[in-house]
């Protein structure tokens, strides 16, 4: 049995979901006038038709009515041009508890129920919820609508073989014996005697065959988790005239399945559930005083984070503070080496210092430039001899002591 490759949420319990086309082109006008006739007999409490948007694609009708047992239903019907031609129509509706089948049909809440208007199309096929429809004779024609039906997502589809040709009474519709919630999402298909061969090979593909002279539901798209076709098929349908209490058995318990939403059903209920307009004064107080604590929770988080970052900034300029004051008073430390210094390089520092003392005691030799060696009373040597006007560095000056040999004077003078 195929499946669909994407996985949806399931359709909830208390919803209702339907999508059909209108073949008219006053399909607003028609709505408006059920909805204001139900009102004034108080079939229906109130309804709304919201303003049309600039740029909208779709014009959205709300209503609010009771269900047996004071049992509130809100429902949200959209309008919108169909590719075909007409309005496509998709209704949402949810009630305060799980759907009853018994219930009336929210689509009669909208449309007339009236057998000559043409709003219960099913936009699949394009064939009548309300009516018995023949398959086509051509097997073309045949393959198309039977397929189309197969992957419908919203309806509800059911092909019954005809053993033989019916008179008027088999030929009535089957599904006006369903309950009211289910009449206008179920779409019922007639073959001919001769056209069971041809219906069975297009629904091989999918795991479905149709009884002689029987029934069976098709599994739509996406096909419900608990569907085998054997549980939904009905061996024979007598048509003539009477309750077919099996196969109305059998449309109810697969109406009942867990079904995922179907496409676009998912934006049906959102749009039901959260763009809801229509309240009654007890629910708009109610929504009002959800909106002031939702500020006042929000005002809350606000004035608390506030405070959280007042608190971490005031920390924070303490624990700038404490650190510039016990920076400035702390004594600054000269850099020093993580191990002491080993014994032979206090000995190489010690030598080097006593190798710079005895540079500057080291004396002058008698030919130098100066004459600091004897004593610093004594002018220099060169400048005496440029008194003397002699170019001779031997002449006997201030630099001859009286300890000095005179034997080296007299070698430099030879």
């Amino acid at each position: 049995m195929p499946t669909s490759p994407t996985v949806r949420p399931t359709t909830p319990p208390t919803v209702w979901l339907a999508r059909g086309r209108h073949l008219g082109s006053a399909a607003e006008d028609v709505v408006l006038r059920t909805l204001r006739r139900l009102k004034d007999s108080q079939v229906v409490d109130d309804f709304l038709e919201l303003p049309e948007a600039e740029g909208a694609r779709e014009r959205v009708v709300e209503a609010r009515w009771r269900a047996p047992g004071e049992v509130i239903v809100r429902a949200r019907l959209a309008l919108a041009r169909a590719s075909g031609g007409g309005q496509e129509w998709t209704l949402a509706a949810e009630a305060e508890q799980p759907w009853d089948p018994a219930w009336p049909s929210p689509a009669t809440m909208f449309w007339p129920d009236d057998p000559d208007t043409t709003w219960d199309r099913d936009p699949a096929t394009g064939l009548r919820f309300r009516g018995s429809n023949p398959l086509p004779d051509d097997e073309k024609d045949i393959r198309r609508v039977l397929r189309a039906a197969l992957r419908s997502p919203w309806n509800t589809h059911f092909v019954v073989h005809e053993a033989m040709t019916p008179d008027h009474r088999g030929r009535e519709p089957l599904v006006r014996w369903l309950p009211p919630g289910l009449r206008h999402r179920v779409v019922e298909h007639r073959a001919a005697p001769q056209q069971l061969r041809v219906v069975n090979w297009v629904l091989e593909d999918f795991g479905v065959q149709v009884p002689r002279g029987g029934a069976v539901v098709l599994p739509g798209t996406p096909v419900p988790d608990d569907y085998e076709a054997r549980d939904f098929a009905v061996r024979s349908v007598f048509l003539d005239g009477s309750e077919p209490t099996e196969l109305i058995a059998v449309l109810t318990a697969f109406a009942a399945l867990p079904r995922p939403l179907p496409k676009g059903g998912e934006e049906a209920l959102t749009g039901l559930r959260e763009e809801w307009h229509l309240l009654t004064l007890e629910e708009e107080l109610a929504r009002e005083r959800r909106l002031v604590a939702m500020y006042a929770e929000a005002l809350e988080a606000m004035t608390k984070s506030r405070d959280l970052y007042r608190e971490a900034a005031e920390r924070a300029h303490e624990a700038l503070a404490a650190y510039r004051e016990s920076a400035g008073t702390a004594p600054v430390r000269q850099p020093s080496d993580a191990h002491p210094p080993s014994p032979l390089r206090q000995l190489t520092r010690t030598l080097e210092r006593l190798k710079g003392s005895a540079r500057t005691l080291r004396p002058f030799p008698a030919g130098g430039a100066s004459g600091k060696g004897d004593g610093e009373d004594h002018p220099p040597a060169r400048a005496a001899g440029a008194d003397s006007g002699s170019g001779s560095p031997t002449t006997t000056g201030a630099g001859d002591g009286p300890d000095r040999p005179a034997g080296i004077t007299g070698a430099r003078e030879g």
